[in-house]
Parts: C-alpha cells; sequence; structure tokens
C-alpha cells in the first residue's frame, strides 16, 4: 500500500483536529521543542546461556575480544589522554575528546549488537542520544547526553569484562596447544620434556601431564564462556523488578498522556462549539424570527432572510461535520491510514508532498496516533509557519513501529503552548506508548517526527 501524492492549494478547508496552538509573540510557527517518552520495556525471552553452540560461539568470541579487546582500549585510552593534554589548545582538545565520546558509542554499538547476536536476548540496537535543545547549547547538550549514556557504559564494560576474559581464554587456548605438544611429544621422540621448563617429565609422564593440560584448560574455556553468558545477561537484561517497575512509570505516562490529550481535546470541542456553530445557530434563530414578523408586510424582505437563515443552516452542518472529522476520521477506520492522508492532504491549504509506505495495516490507536499528529501538524503549518510548501513521510520501520515525519518550508521558532495543538500530539503519542520529537529553530525549518509501536 504505497503512495506518492501531491495536494495543491485548495479551498479553505475545515479545521483540523487540535488546531487550537495559540502562537506567542516569539513563536510564529508550530513548534519548537521535543518529548520523547521513554516507551515501554520489552521482556527479553528466556535464553539458554550454557548451551553448546553459544558456549562454542562465546568461546569464539571471547579469543578474538582477547587478541582485538586491548589495542581497543589502548586506542581509546590514547584518545582520552590526548583530549585532556590538549585542552591548554581549547579546540583541539575538545575536538579529540568529542572523537573520544563518539568512539565509546562505536565500542557499545559493537558490543550491544554483538551480544544480541550471540544470545538473541532481543535487545534494541543502540541509537545516538539528541538534544531537544537547538543552536550551538543544542550541540553541547547532545555531546553531554551521549558522554552520560547509562545504556552506552553499560555496553563499554560488557567489552571491558569481555576483553579480560578473552585474555584469560587466549591464555586457555595456549596451555591446550602446549597440552597438544606434550601429549604427542612420544611420537617424535622427545626425551628431554620438562614441566613449565623446570620438572622433568620421564617416560609416560608427558603425555598425561599434557592430556591433563587440555582438560582443564578446555574446562577453563568453557567455564569462561558460561560466565561471559551471564555476566552479560546481568549488564543488558533488567532484574524482574526492575522491569516491573519500569513498566508501571511507563504505564503512568501512558496514563497521564491519555488524559491530557483528552482535556485537550475536550477543550478543543468546547471552544469550537462555543465560537462557531453556536453563535451560527443563534444567528440563525434570529434571523427566521426577524423574517417571522415581516411574511405578511415585507415577502420579499422575508424571503430573502430565509434563504440567509438557510445558506447559514448549510455552512453550521458543514462545520458540524468538521467537527465531527475532528473527533474521528471515519476514513482511517474504513480504509486506512494511506487514504485518510491522502484526504488529508487534499483539504490543506498548502501544497502537501505525502510518501507513504505501509506494507500492512497497524494497531488503530497507532493509526489514529500518527494520523492526528500529522493533522495538527499541516493545521499549524498553514496557520503560523507562513509555509509554502510541506512534505509527510510515513514508514513501518524495522522493529515493527510506525514513523512519521512532516517537515514545512516556514519560519520556525515556535514553542510547545501547554494545552495547544502541538501539546495535543505530544499528550496523543505518548498514551499511544510513542515518541514525539518536535524541533523548529528560528528561521525554520519546522520538523516534527513521531514514533508509535504498531501494536499499541
Amino acid at each position: 500500500m504505497d503512495a506518492m501524492t501531491t495536494a495543491s492549494v485548495l479551498p479553505p478547508p475545515p479545521p483540523l483536529p487540535g488546531a487550537s496552538v495559540a502562537p506567542t509573540a516569539s513563536a510564529p510557527a508550530a513548534s519548537g521543542s521535543a518529548a520523547e517518552p521513554t516507551p515501554p520495556v520489552a521482556v527479553p525471552p528466556k535464553v539458554r546461556i550454557a548451551s553448546p553452540g553459544r558456549v562454542a560461539g562465546a568461546a569464539a568470541h571471547l579469543a578474538a575480544l582477547g587478541v582485538v579487546g586491548p589495542a581497543v582500549f589502548t586506542a581509546l585510552l590514547g584518545l582520552f589522554g590526548s583530549g585532556f593534554g590538549l585542552l591548554p589548545a581549547l579546540l583541539i582538545g575538545v575536538v579529540v575528546l568529542v572523537v573520544f565520546v563518539y568512539a565509546l558509542f562505536g565500542v557499545a554499538w559493537f558490543e550491544r549488537a554483538r551480544v544480541d547476536g550471540l544470545y538473541r536476548l532481543g535487545l534494541a540496537s543502540l541509537r545516538p542520544r539528541r538534544s531537544p535543545k537547538t543552536g550551538f547549547m543544542g550541540v553541547l547538550h547532545t555531546i553531554w547526553l551521549q558522554a552520560i549514556d547509562p545504556l552506552q557504559w553499560r555496553a563499554v564494560a560488557s567489552f571491558a569484562v569481555a576483553t579480560v576474559l578473552g585474555l584469560a581464554t587466549v591464555t586457555a587456548i595456549g596451555v591446550v596447544s602446549w597440552g597438544l605438544g606434550l601429549a604427542v611429544s612420544p611420537i617424535f621422540g622427545w626425551s628431554d620434556t620438562r614441566l613449565f621448563g623446570l620438572l622433568p617429565l620421564p617416560g609416560i609422564a608427558a603425555p598425561l601431564t599434557g592430556i591433563a593440560a587440555i582438560i582443564v584448560a578446555l574446562g577453563v574455556i568453557v567455564g569462561l564462556a558460561i560466565l561471559h553468558g551471564v555476566i552479560v545477561r546481568a549488564i543488558f537484561v533488567p532484574s524482574r523488578e526492575a522491569q516491573l517497575v519500569e513498566q508501571a512509570r511507563t504505564s503512568d505516562t501512558r496514563r497521564a498522556g491519555a488524559v491530557r490529550a483528552a482535556e485537550v481535546e475536550r477543550t478543543r470541542i468546547e471552544r469550537d462549539l462555543h465560537d462557531g456553530v453556536q453563535p451560527r445557530l443563534v444567528s440563525i434563530g434570529m434571523t427566521l424570527g426577524l423574517a417571522q414578523t415581516k411574511i405578511d408586510d415585507d415577502p420579499e424582505a422575508a424571503k430573502a432572510l430565509v434563504a440567509e437563515a438557510h445558506a447559514s443552516t448549510k455552512s453550521a452542518i458543514t462545520e458540524l461535520r468538521q467537527l465531527a472529522r475532528g473527533i474521528h476520521a471515519s476514513v482511517l477506520e474504513d480504509r486506512g491510514l494511506d487514504a485518510a492522508l491522502s484526504a488529508l492532504a487534499s483539504r490543506s491549504h498548502i501544497p502537501v508532498t505525502l510518501d507513504v509506505r505501509l506494507p500492512r495495516r497497524c494497531g488503530r490507536a497507532a493509526e489514529e496516533a500518527v494520523y492526528f499528529a500529522i493533522a495538527e501538524t499541516l493545521t499549524n503549518a498553514a496557520k503560523h509557519s507562513r509555509a509554502a510548501a510541506c512534505r509527510v513521510d510515513v514508514r513501518v520501520r524495522e522493529d515493527g513501529s510506525l514513523w512519521a515525519r512532516i517537515e514545512d518550508d516556514g519560519l520556525g521558532g515556535a514553542r510547545i503552548v501547554p494545552g495547544g495543538g502541538l501539546d495535543g500530539i505530544v499528550n496523543r503519542v505518548t498514551a499511544a506508548g510513542g515518541t514525539a520529537r518536535i524541533d523548529s529553530p528560528q528561521g525554520g525549518p519546522t520538523t516534527v517526527e513521531v514514533n508509535v509501536p504498531c501494536a499499541s
């Protein structure tokens, strides 16, 4: 269900859901800050750490890390030391320290991917941290968030532990090789064999010592591999209690978002009824009453008043339909997000380029959250940002989440106003278990990204 659509400028559209952001003097556009609620923690499946395949794989990993790991940490320590040593040169030292921070991220990303590939813990891929702030302070805040990222440091700690275990594994492999040499020494006629170069091993003592060394070293390798599995599971997989605490916190966040979104929506409906439909209906009643008084004395004037009331009635019906569409988009439920967004773009004041690629339907809550986030963003772009065009991209990501990105070429520079439309976007997406990022620097462009689990 792929679609690439461009909607041209059409007659004024109906107000879209949640289109109630009142921009401040310093916020002419629709957005400018970010909210990133934490998604629910997935409980990983039970893993057999001591299965033969995983033990063999862990031993191979440890042997490789025993060779590569020390070089990696030598390079990292060199970057760290160089950065601090060059701090008097200010810019050079700072640049080296930034490289050090993102080198740590690279090591952490590799370690997390390695552990997940070996043990199938269901770990999400590690992603760089981003600050909701903009400008130079946003860059500094992003680097700081990355430097203190607990997930990054957990992975680096796991890499360090694996390196130490890897050095022990490489040593044990060396002992196996030495034991093999002792075991086959009688075949090659080695008469002067010694244990550690000191104790002579005459006759059958040499092969027996070699076999014993092989058995002990192989046992050590297997034990190190199993220990590695236990340690990485303790590092990367939270305890059951921590999982329950995180799930409770996430549920509280989603519930608060749902309550807040409902409050914002109720306020919008009340305002639309009070400021739109209600005055129009009152006007219709007054017009019909005036026509009633003139129907005998001035029939022509009465007919004109009735015609005016009729036109106002049709306008009120249109407003009620638009209000109902804001509460519930029936086309979304009947035909899916692709068709709903096409209809939405066709009603937009400004040209909208749609790139919607959805191989399947997602959950109702996810589709509704993304639809209303896009609708609100397009409304704000048309009302406040002075945008000439807008682009909307929608995808289903590999992790099964529904992702959308809306960008306009307007002025930017807005902020989320409590109770406004953008506040409604964040709360609605949070209630669906997703995340929202709203970025609108001065001068534009304004970008809104939402990511919602399809099964929400």
